[in-house]
């Protein structure tokens, strides 16, 4: 299933209107995306309110935000009253009573551990606070960690062409324990897309500017941690690859969505086009092994030895 991520309608991205926001995400669910995900930190909330506002005018969809990074970054700062404070501005900021899915956003590494934690997260459910709850993760060990608590909904990750780490543990182990898989960064940040060259410029406000080495956030959240030459060099050896009449982009989606234990996809989208060309990449038949192996064989040359034992 292809959803929607809202970064882009927050922040980080470049500017985006309300009103472009709001045609993105009608452009996305008239495409068939039943699933948002926004943040409490994207836009400082702006991302949240838009989607809220969009999402009480359209009955069925499922909304899922996250809470953690509007504050440092300190295992301490995890805590069942912090959980109620971030929440309750969430709920304000959606317009709901109890959220569809709440996931802690990037935390610590000790917070996955935290048997308190997951207390306080059930305390949530059990309140009427939130529907169910995941992790948002960086590596993979974080992700093996969560999925070991039995009432863990999701976790989202990187999973990319660029990101084939997850496949080999994190996904089986997911599926074995029934938690559902949210890939993230699935286009690398856009390099995915086909659509960028060296001269390509990004704005001040863009991540792809202020995070290429990590200076804001975790650098892997930036093309998936790939420095940006090494992948336009692997982005021209996929090409070839791209079935007749798809875009490279939906091609990036399609392998994504064949991989087994994928609950959902949540490519970002700034514009009405390019919100309805990425669900579109779900109507695209399954890719053979001919084509998925020539996939890993582009990363094990050129991306494996930048970020297979980072993340």
């Amino acid at each position: 299933m292809v959803g929607l991520g809202a970064w882009q309608l927050g922040a980080d991205w470049g500017e985006v209107s309300e009103d472009d926001a709001l045609a993105t995400l009608n452009a996305a669910v008239e495409a068939g995306v039943t699933f948002i995900d926004t943040a409490d930190v994207y836009g400082d909330g702006r991302s949240e309110q838009i989607v809220g506002r969009f999402a009480r005018e359209r009955p069925g969809l499922t909304v899922a935000t996250k809470m953690g990074r509007r504050v440092p970054q300190e295992a301490s700062a995890y805590t069942l009253d912090n959980f109620r404070a971030w929440n309750d501005r969430s709920r304000r900021n959606l317009g709901v009573d109890t959220v569809d899915l709440v996931q802690l956003h990037c935390p610590p590494t000790a917070v996955f551990s935290d048997e308190a934690v997951y207390d306080a997260l059930d305390s949530m459910v059990d309140e009427g606070r939130i529907a169910a709850y995941g992790v948002s993760v960086e590596t993979c060990d974080q992700a093996l960690t969560a999925i070991a608590r039995p009432n863990l909904a999701t976790v989202q990750i990187i999973l990319n062409a660029f990101r084939l780490k997850p496949l080999e543990r994190v996904l089986p182990a997911a599926a074995e324990a029934g938690v559902g898989i949210i890939a993230r960064v699935p286009l690398a940040s856009g390099l995915l897309s086909g659509r960028y060259g060296r001269d390509t410029r990004f704005g001040e406000d863009d991540h792809r500017n202020f995070n290429r080495y990590g200076e804001s956030f975790d650098v892997g959240e930036t093309f998936a941690g790939v420095d940006y030459d090494t992948g336009l060099e692997a982005v021209e050896r996929l090409k070839p690859l791209v079935p007749q009449g798809a875009t490279m982009a939906q091609f990036a989606l399609r392998w994504i969505i064949d991989q087994p234990g994928v609950s959902v996809v949540i490519p970002g989208a700034r514009t009405p086009e390019q919100a309805g060309a990425n669900a579109a990449a779900a109507k695209l038949p399954p890719l053979d092994d001919r084509t998925r192996g020539s996939v890993t064989a582009v990363y094990d040359d050129l991306i494996r030895p930048l970020v297979h034992d980072r993340w």
